[in-house]
């Protein structure tokens, strides 16, 4: 062992020399990929291994057996391995060491392929040298979960294995007792081999084989609990009432509101000055709008956030950020892609007079002349409308055919809709025909609306009816711009650079149009004549995006993701 370790070591510290330990940990990755590669070959293909020993003896890692099943286990457990090891994460790194620990036992006890005992020290040497580096960390319940699978998965495996083998008996060249059984059963497990319970009918080994397809079924889901990103719970009462001071004090977009939802859990500063509202889903952890918080508190708060993620295996995102902080971004090496532009109305501008104001005038004309009228209704009257208020939602829903949105929206939640003023437009008979609740932003004297609803057989023009008098109520009241809120997609052709996946966005944006209608929301918006702000999704990098992406839409749907893609008529 010491003529092994001596020159291991050695070449451990010519290596140390030349890779940083970022390229350490790829290495290692891409090894135990390979190794998993090279198991699964020879599973699927048997004859490799008898025409080609060569392959045999590059398969690093492998516990030396006498079946293919657990050359493909193993194959599939190693691929696993790799991808959580690129990722740090540290039961993984537990899991290499020990299956390691395992193949050198095997292969110097039988003194074959010292070459690969040497790969395989070699491995693990790098593991347990750059151990600090594997720090992601996986769900705890799930981890448990796997604990109690792994356990039951034994037990039910030798109970099957054992009661069929004494019950069938006669399908095999042996009579078996319970315990001559399970001695047989256990020898299974470790020889992975069914011609060693002698089976004399077809039925007999498919049997045998039957014990193989069980463990490893239950195998399977236990290993992949135990490699389960940290599922993040939304914010305790504790984490809310801190988020609330801060937002009041620092938040200063239209997204403010909207990060103390109780959809939301927070990652805060260490100064306790700032925050990131976040929702966790899979792996993407996806923030709403920038760090809330003191300007100068921002990029080391978007540090702590992809510390975070990266403790937590997570994958972060930063969705809806505004231009001004990109150069933040940039500096921790993360990439930003346009994904619409907010449409701001500033009200000094806007007026019905002249030429553009004549389709608005006709609009207000048309509908008051059937007995329609505008009322803003005070936060602290709110209350006694939410019967009313809810039939027109659930009647807009229906039409829509989808859930309630989430994440960058608001729902109908009691608390929510009593916590600010609400517009409604009444018809004659005093019946509530649309409403929407309105939003202040904390540290801007801005305004917009989020919850927007109608009745189908509301007056044609209504919702127009609607925003045009809460953009005058709000002008008259001294609010200096109003949002129209995203529209998502939009400008997208308007980039002088555009990235392959800003043209990817532009593409959907006009050929999806006739299912989620984007660009006639954007023409809408376009008649108020507002300011077109930018905004941007912040990612990691390219490989990241399927994943955050698929985040992004179960944060969205409330996790009914399948109704997100059922188009508005």
């Amino acid at each position: 062992m010491t003529i092994v370790w001596s020159p291991i070591k050695s070449l451990q510290s010519t290596i140390a020399q030349l890779f940083t330990p970022t390229q350490r940990v790829r290495w290692v990755a891409l090894l135990t990929a390979i190794a998993g590669i090279f198991n699964l070959l020879i599973a699927v293909s048997p004859q490799i291994s008898a025409r080609s020993r060569l392959l045999e003896r590059l398969t690093a890692l492998t516990v030396e057996t006498q079946g293919r099943i657990a050359a493909a286990v193993i194959g599939f457990i190693l691929l696993t391995l790799a991808g959580q090891l690129l990722r740090h994460k540290r039961v993984a790194w537990l899991l290499t060491v020990l299956l390691l620990g395992l193949s050198l036992a095997l292969k110097g006890m039988r003194s074959h392929h010292p070459l690969v005992a040497i790969l395989d020290g070699v491995l693990l040497g790098f593991l347990l040298v750059d151990h600090r580096h594997y720090t992601a960390r996986s769900d705890a319940p799930s981890r448990v979960r796997a604990v109690r699978v792994l356990l039951g998965a034994l037990l039910f495996s030798l109970a099957y294995g054992t009661l069929g083998l004494f019950w069938l008996d006669h399908h095999y060249a042996r009579d078996f007792d319970l315990l001559t059984a399970l001695q047989q059963v256990l020898q299974l497990f470790f020889s992975w081999d069914v011609s060693s319970t002698l089976p004399q009918t077809r039925f007999g080994r498919l049997f045998a084989e039957s014990i193989y397809s069980v463990s490893l079924l239950t195998l399977g889901y236990a290993f992949l609990l135990l490699l389960q990103p940290v599922w993040q719970p939304p914010a305790t009462a504790a984490e809310r009432k801190r988020a609330i001071a801060i937002v009041r004090a620092h938040g200063h977009t239209s997204l403010a509101k909207l990060t103390l939802l109780d959809d939301k859990s927070y990652c805060f500063s260490p100064s306790g000055e700032s925050l990131v509202a976040f929702v966790q889903r899979g792996r993407g952890a996806i923030a709403l709008g920038d760090p809330i918080g003191p300007a100068r508190d921002r990029e080391a708060m978007i540090q702590q956030f992809l510390r975070e993620c990266r403790q937590n295996d997570w994958l972060p995102a930063f969705y809806q950020v505004l231009p001004d902080d990109l150069p933040l971004y940039q500096r921790q090496g993360l990439a930003a892609v346009q994904i619409g532009q907010e449409a701001v109305i500033p009200l000094r501008d806007f007026t019905l007079q002249g030429k553009r104001g004549r389709g608005f005038r006709s609009t207000l004309s048309r509908l008051e002349r059937v007995g329609y009228r505008f009322e803003v209704i005070p936060a602290a009257e709110t209350s006694p409308l939410l019967p009313e208020l809810r039939l027109v939602s659930d009647a807009w829903l229906k039409r829509m055919k989808g859930p309630e949105k989430r994440f960058s929206v608001g729902w109908f939640d009691r608390d929510y809709l009593t916590s600010g003023s609400i517009a409604v437009v009444r018809s004659q008979d005093g019946q509530i025909q649309a409403f929407a609740n309105w939003v202040e932003e904390f540290q801007r004297n801005e305004l917009t609306l989020d919850l927007i609803r109608f009745l189908p057989q509301a007056e044609s023009g209504t919702m127009e009816f609607l925003l045009v008098n809460t953009i005058l109520s709000a002008k008259d009241r001294g609010f200096d711009s109003f949002s129209l809120g995203l529209s998502a997609l939009s400008g997208l052709d308007q980039l002088d650079q555009p990235t392959q996946v800003e043209q990817g966005l532009d593409y959907l944006y006009r050929h999806l149009d006739r299912f989620y209608r984007f660009q006639g929301l954007h023409s809408f918006k376009e008649k108020f004549h507002p300011d077109w702000q930018p905004r941007y999704l912040v990612y990691p990098n390219l490989a990241s995006l399927p994943n955050l992406v698929v985040a992004l839409i179960r944060a969205d749907s409330g996790d009914r993701w399948l109704d997100y893609f059922r188009p508005n008529d």
